[in-house]
């Protein structure tokens, strides 16, 4: 089994990569453990992160891009996730900031792919795998295949 950091790759010792998998699911160092639990990011964003970490895909979490913080942004292939509760189809005025944000982003070339929390927390794995076929079937697939 990986005992190595999937964010900086260090060597896990055996206390600390026993304490990330309880804790985390994923094999995080002390400081990367530190930097998730202080990221102010959903658990559900923090699920597909790791899914899609665990998938090969260059993801990083809470990215600020100069104008936002993008839950999950894939700079490689230019692709931007955001993970959203209800609030964001409930309230008028979420839903116009979003999609503010989401044409800053287009007009960087960067596509914003929007995910309800709830499709996560019941069907991770398959969302993650639709990411990733997203991804590979994207513009960019000539660049990198995951």
């Amino acid at each position: 089994m990986r005992r190595n950091c999937i964010e900086c790759n260090r060597y896990i010792e055996w206390d600390v990569f026993n304490h990330a998998l309880e804790n985390f699911g994923a094999p995080l160092c002390i400081d990367h453990q530190h930097w998730i639990a202080n990221s102010g990011t959903t658990p559900e964003a923090f699920h597909l992160y790791l899914a899609l970490k665990l998938r090969g895909v260059p993801a990083e979490l809470e990215k600020y891009d100069g104008y936002k913080t993008i839950d999950i942004a894939i700079p490689e292939a230019k692709v931007n996730i955001e993970v959203d509760g209800a609030h964001h189809n409930l309230d008028n005025r979420q839903a116009l900031a979003d999609l503010k944000r989401t044409y800053h982003s287009f007009l960087k070339g960067y596509y914003t792919l929007r995910i309800p929390n709830k499709l996560i927390h019941w069907n991770l794995d398959e969302t993650a795998d639709y990411v990733v076929g997203f991804l590979n079937e994207s513009n960019y697939r000539n660049w990198v295949k995951w």
